[in-house]
């Protein structure tokens, strides 16, 4: 789509959904930055004080980051939660030092050193097959680019801000990315909403956004070359979508949406003290995901339950070793202290050899491709057995302190869970000979987020205390689609029937011997289909803190003994265009 430069025109850009929600206001563009450096070569005199400039401003760059932790106040702890990653990042051997080796090889200026070695980890980080973690190198960008803004000598302070005699809750952030230090000033200046060019639902902008409540849409590819600045614009958190420069019919629909919007909030606060029961007396478990020990806040601040699943994943990124069996127990013993005796459930680490442990291979560039299929999760614990006992023995340690679970990721054979039970009673056993306290009868369960894993169901109910269903990766795995990939995303379906009969066997039959079964992916945050999952059987589910009330309020407004023999007649429909009929009928 092109522009005249001097004509107004309406017209309408589709991104991704990144945080439901409604906003109007004037477009405020943010700079797009640029990490395009110069090549220079230096004498071998200077190499030396090029070296010591690298090091001041890495430095320079730290206190920054502790400048900007210390002023948090009261923002949002996944904002706290993303600088502290980058503060892990910055301070990554792969980052601090490499580009030094690079500086005194090639005898080149630290600018270029970083960029070419900011190139190479974004290329790793690329091959992932986590969507989560393939979208951290957005992450390893803006560290580096915070480093090369120094460098350079321009601010590398937050390009947010408010225009003189304009307030913050009129305008609209239009960028090409955000980061974390960006985000911040939201807290201060309160924009309305805001809009990227990249990021997937899963990047740090979109969880923060979702953290926030505030609507967003990104990875809209070329909005900040289209929108102009001061120009008028909705936002559409929840369909995706940006209208710019509305006519007035449109942007009087959009203004009585967002005020019913506010509206309804405002009346889903009142319900964080009630109980999560159904209208035929149900109780049903809510519980919070969380990436950080931070994050606790929110998720008891949204009335949660418990923890339904702890991402260990944020303890193990931006290293270039092992995190220390005492270095996760802190971290672990942080959460279970904050939740107040509420359960936590603690997922041993989600990564693939991409994401290699030994800063010594990632040095000497011998790393192997990783796809969504390959050496990750649960197959590369086992496949490290002192890395997996450091985090076993921390997670055991620190089960004396509260209510904690192990979780167990992408597990498919028997033969895996019968080795990672061997492994637990190994690190039990030498918890024991030291004499060191731990829950003798910790619960251990299996995430069922690949096919055969929910096909057979069965090896895992009888050798687990319970399960999660990570509907995420099942639904990829399942219709073999990569949401990440714009080219097949629409493919992507929730509802899909192959999905839902997956996720109808391993409830009922899970049900049928009395384990219980947890939801924690995307799924269980979407109110539009609680009702659905309701009727299939499932009784606790995990999300983001920020989706906790609205699916609460649909909980409360449901009638379970209703709702199985309409789901029971969803489930025998072939086509998802039906599927999706009947469920609009079942949430009206």
């Amino acid at each position: 789509m092109a522009r005249e430069s001097d004509q107004t025109m309406s017209f309408t850009l589709h991104g991704l959904a990144a945080s439901s929600g409604i906003a109007i206001g004037q477009a405020h563009l943010i700079s797009q930055a640029t990490l395009e450096v110069s090549h220079l070569v230096i004498s071998p005199r200077m190499v030396e004080k090029e070296v010591a400039r690298f090091e001041t401003v890495l430095e320079q760059v730290r206190s920054e980051f502790a400048t900007m932790k210390s002023e948090m106040g009261k923002s949002p702890t996944d904002i706290g939660a993303f600088i502290d990653l980058h503060m892990m990042i910055l301070a990554d051997p792969e980052l601090s030092e490499v580009p030094k080796q690079i500086i005194r090889e090639r005898r080149c200026n630290a600018e270029w050193a970083i960029v070419q070695q900011m190139e190479f980890l974004v290329a790793q980080f690329e091959k992932i097959g986590d969507a989560y973690l393939r979208e951290r190198s957005y992450d390893v960008r803006q560290v580096v680019e915070r480093v090369v803004r120094v460098l350079i000598g321009r601010p590398s302070h937050s390009a947010v801000k408010v225009p003189k005699g304009v307030r913050g809750e009129n305008l609209i952030v239009v960028a090409h990315d955000l980061s974390p230090s960006d985000v911040m000033a939201f807290k201060d200046q309160q924009f309305a909403s805001f809009v990227t060019d990249v990021g997937g639902i899963t990047s740090h902008t979109a969880i923060l956004a979702r953290g926030m409540g505030v609507p967003a849409v990104l990875g809209l590819h070329n909005a900040r070359q289209l929108i102009r600045d001061k120009e008028t614009i909705i936002v559409d958190g929840t369909r995706g979508v940006i209208i710019v420069d509305p006519d007035p019919r449109i942007l009087e629909e959009y203004e009585l949406k967002k005020s019913q919007i506010e509206i309804d909030r405002s009346k889903l606060k009142l319900l964080k003290s009630t109980r999560a029961t159904t209208l035929d007396r149900v109780k049903i478990d809510l519980l919070a995901n969380i990436e950080e020990p931070s994050d606790v806040a929110a998720a008891l601040d949204s009335g949660a339950e418990g923890v339904g699943l702890f991402r260990t994943e944020f303890i193990f990124l931006g290293r270039g070793d092992m995190p220390s069996e005492d270095e996760q127990f802190e971290a672990y013993r942080t959460a279970v202290k904050a939740m107040q005796g509420r359960p936590i459930t603690i997922r041993t680490f989600d990564l693939g050899n991409d994401k290699n442990l030994h800063s010594d291979d990632i040095i000497g560039g011998r790393r192997r491709d990783n796809p969504a299929l390959g050496l990750r999760s649960i197959r590369l614990s086992l496949a490290e057995p002192a890395s997996f006992q450091a985090q076993l023995r921390a997670i055991l340690r620190v089960s004396k302190l509260g209510k904690v679970k192990i979780l167990i990721p992408m597990m498919s054979h028997a033969h895996q869970i019968d080795q990672t039970l061997a492994a637990l009673e190994q690190a039990k056993s030498s918890l024991r000979g030291g004499r060191i306290a731990f829950d003798e009868n910790i619960e251990i369960g299996g995430m069922i987020e690949v096919p055969a894993a929910a096909l057979a169901v069965g090896i895992f109910l009888r050798r687990m205390h319970f399960l999660s269903i990570g509907t995420n990766d099942l639904i990829q795995y399942t219709l073999a689609i990569d949401r990440s990939d714009e080219q097949v995303s629409n493919l992507y379906e929730p509802l899909h029937p192959a999905v839902l009969m997956l996720l109808a066997h391993v409830i009922s039959t899970a049900e049928k011997v009395n384990i219980p079964v947890s939801m924690c992916g995307e799924m269980a945050g979407d109110p539009n289909l609680t009702r659905l999952l309701l009727g299939m059987g499932l009784r606790e589910f995990s999300m983001h803190p920020s989706q906790i009330p609205a699916v609460k309020q649909k909980v409360k407004q449901s009638d379970i003994s209703e709702l199985i023999p309409i789901t029971r007649r969803i489930l025998r429909l072939e086509e998802s265009p039906k599927i999706r009929e009947q469920l609009d009928r079942l949430n009206s």
